[in-house]
C-alpha cells in the first residue's frame, strides 16, 4: 500500500462507483445541450478577489471556507468554491455578451473546493454540474432553468425531492426590508459573530440553522411584505410558469441560499433521505453580480447541482440507474498464436464499436474465464489452437453458457450482430 492516502475531507472515484458518477453527469447535462447551453470550462483556480467581490465577504465561503494561495509572483489566487462567478468571468472576458444574441447558456461541470468541516455528502472537494443563463431578465429563464433541473433529476429515477423557492426582492425593495431586519436583529441576544453577520448581511441570519437563532427569529419583517410591485410581480410568473409546466414547488420565504449576490427568484432542491446535507442543488437570480467584479449590467439567473449529493439521494432511494456493461465481448486466446490473431480482432471488433476486452498476461482458461465472468459482457470470444487450425473461433454465451464455432473470418460481423 501507498504511504501516500487522499488529502482529508475528499475521496477517489474508482470503479465501479464512478460509472454513477457519470451517469448522473450526463443526465444532468442531457437536458441543457438540449435547450441551447454551450459547454464552457473554467480553471480550477482565480484571482482571489473574484470570490470575495462576487460571492461575498460575509458569506462562510469567502471568509471561512476557502482554499487560498500566493504564487510566486505573488499573485493571491484561490481554488474554486463555487461555479458562478468563475462562468461570468470568462463570459465578460471573452464579450460574449457582445455577440449580439442573448442571453448567454452556458453549463458546465466541475470540482470545487472549500475547507468544510467533512461528513457525508459535505467534502472539501466535491462535484457539480451547472448551468447560467447570462445577460436577460426574463421569468421564462428563471422557470426554464428550474423545469431542466427537476427534468434531470426525473430522468434518473428520483422521485422524493422538494422544489423550495422565494424571492429576495431587487436594489429598490431589498434596502427597505435590510434595514427593518437589521432593527430587529439588533434587540436580540445574538453571539459576536452573528451580530457582525447582520450588519454586512442579515438576510443569512435567517439560514442559522441553530435552534437557539431560530427561536429568536419568531415575528422578524418577512421579505415578501417589502416586496415592490415589479418584484412581486416577476416573482408570480415565475410560479404560474412552473405550474402550468406541472413542476411542482414549496414557498419558503426563509430561503436566502449561502452566496451574497443573488436577487429576486431563489430556489434549492432538496431531498429528505440526506440528513442534515439535504440540498442536492441550488440558483437563483443575480443581476448584480457582473457590476460588482467590474462589468456591466447584465442581469442572469442559474444553478448548480451537487453530483455527489445526487448519487447520495438514488442511494437513499435505492434508485437503480441500470448502467450498461462496460465491456460487450471477453477475448480469450489459449495459446501463442491464438494470442495474435484474436487481439487483431479485438482492435476490429473495438474499430466497429463493440466494447471489447482482452484476456491479458497469458492467463490459463479458468482464470481467464474468470475475468471475462468478472467484466460483465455478454459474449466470450475463446480461440485455440485446434480453433486456429479449424478456421473458426468459440462464440459463448456468458448468460446461458451455450458455445458454437463460428468462422473466424466472419467473427466481426457475426459479434456485432448479436451485440447491436
Amino acid at each position: 500500500m501507498s504511504t501516500f492516502k487522499a488529502p482529508k475531507g475528499t475521496y477517489d472515484l474508482l470503479p465501479p462507483d464512478s460509472a454513477a458518477f457519470l451517469a448522473v453527469r450526463e443526465a444532468i447535462a442531457a437536458p441543457l445541450r438540449n435547450s441551447g447551453y454551450g459547454y464552457i470550462e473554467t480553471p480550477g483556480f482565480e484571482n482571489v478577489e473574484l470570490f470575495a467581490r462576487g460571492v461575498g465577504e460575509s458569506t462562510d465561503i469567502v471568509t471561512k471556507e476557502m482554499y487560498t494561495l500566493t504564487t510566486k509572483g505573488g499573485d493571491n489566487l484561490a481554488l474554486r468554491p463555487e461555479g458562478t462567478a468563475s462562468v461570468l468571468r470568462a463570459a465578460l472576458e471573452a464579450n460574449l455578451h457582445k455577440a449580439g444574441n442573448l442571453p448567454v447558456k452556458l453549463w458546465y461541470s466541475g470540482s470545487y473546493y472549500r475547507y468544510e468541516r467533512p461528513q457525508k455528502g459535505r467534502y472539501r472537494h466535491f462535484s457539480q454540474v451547472g448551468a447560467e443563463a447570462i445577460g436577460t431578465e426574463d421569468p421564462a429563464l428563471d422557470a426554464e432553468l428550474i423545469i431542466l433541473a427537476d427534468q434531470a433529476y426525473r430522468s434518473l429515477g428520483l422521485r422524493n425531492f422538494r422544489i423550495l423557492l422565494n424571492s429576495l426582492g431587487d436594489k429598490e425593495c431589498r434596502p427597505v426590508y435590510r434595514e427593518a431586519l437589521q432593527g430587529f436583529l439588533r434587540d436580540l441576544d445574538l453571539d459576536e459573530d452573528t451580530r457582525r453577520r447582520a450588519e454586512i448581511n442579515p438576510l443569512r441570519v435567517l439560514d442559522d440553522k441553530r435552534a437557539e437563532v431560530q427561536k429568536q427569529l419568531v415575528g422578524a419583517p418577512m421579505l415578501r411584505d417589502y416586496l415592490c410591485d415589479a418584484c412581486k410581480a416577476y416573482h408570480e410568473e415565475v410560479r404560474e410558469l412552473l405550474t402550468a409546466a406541472g413542476v411542482a414547488f414549496e414557498d419558503d420565504e426563509k430561503l436566502v441560499r449561502g452566496l451574497d449576490y443573488y436577487t429576486r427568484t431563489t430556489f434549492e432542491f432538496v431531498h429528505d433521505g440526506l440528513g442534515s446535507q439535504s440540498a442536492v442543488g441550488g440558483g437563483g437570480r443575480y443581476d448584480g453580480l457582473s457590476e460588482m467584479i467590474g462589468g456591466p449590467a447584465l442581469p442572469s439567473v442559474g444553478w448548480a447541482l451537487g453530483v455527489d449529493r445526487t448519487v447520495l439521494a438514488l442511494e437513499a432511494e435505492g434508485v437503480d440507474l441500470r448502467l450498461p456493461a462496460t465491456t460487450d465481448v471477453f477475448a480469450v486466446p489459449l495459446g501463442e498464436e491464438a494470442r495474435r490473431t484474436l487481439f487483431g480482432v479485438v482492435t476490429e471488433l473495438r474499430r466497429a464499436g463493440v466494447a471489447t476486452d482482452f484476456s491479458y498476461g497469458g492467463k490459463g482458461v479458468k482464470a481467464a474465464m474468470k475475468a471475462a465472468n468478472r467484466s460483465g459482457a455478454r459474449f466470450a470470444l475463446v480461440l485455440g489452437e485446434r480453433d486456429l487450425a479449424e478456421g473458426v473461433v468459440q462464440l459463448k454465451d456468458m448468460a446461458s453458457g451455450e458455445q458454437e464455432a463460428i468462422p473466424l473470418a466472419e467473427a466481426v460481423a457475426v459479434v456485432r450482430g448479436r451485440v447491436g
